[in-house]
Order: C-alpha cells, then structure tokens, then sequence
C-alpha cells in the first residue's frame, strides 16, 4: 500500500531537520505556541495561547489514526498518546 501525502511530508521533514520524531513534534508544539503568542500578543503564558497547540497536535494525531487504519488496520493508541503528549509539551 502507498504511503499517503501527509506522511511524505513527514518523512521529508525529518530527512531535512535530522532530528528525531519526538525532537520535531516538541518543535512544532513550541512554534504553534510562540506564533500564538505573537498574535494575541500575550505577555505571559495563558490558556488562550495554548489552544492552537492542542489543536495542531489534535489534528495530526487524526491523521495518522486515519493513516494508521489505512495501512495496519488498526489504531496504534500508544504512538498517538506518546505523540500527541511531545506535541504539547512546554
């Protein structure tokens, strides 16, 4: 079975940064978190400021449940749990 766009594009990213898949999922958390910041201009953290961080771990874990069932056939809960937690930590 053919590997989907999305994770092409992964597998791209993680070809061109050399870091790890958790080191990238860490990254991605803290950029949605400062580019929130940077928007709503806070000057501290606040629970506003997190909400797209939620959201773009919340998304990509979606679509690699959707991938996952596409290519094993079932959902592998534990990679998505591990991922999403790198994703908003900060």
């Amino acid at each position: 079975m053919e590997i989907s766009i999305y994770q092409r594009v992964k597998l791209q990213i993680l070809e061109v940064l050399n870091l790890s898949k958790d080191a990238v999922h860490i990254h991605i958390g803290m950029c949605v978190f400062l580019v929130a910041v940077l928007i709503w201009k806070k000057e501290r953290i606040e629970g506003l400021c997190l909400l797209p961080v939620f959201g773009i771990a919340l998304l990509m874990e979606i679509l690699d449940f959707w991938d996952d069932l596409n290519s094993f056939g079932y959902l592998r809960w534990s990679a998505s749990i591990h991922d999403f937690l790198n994703t908003v930590r900060l």
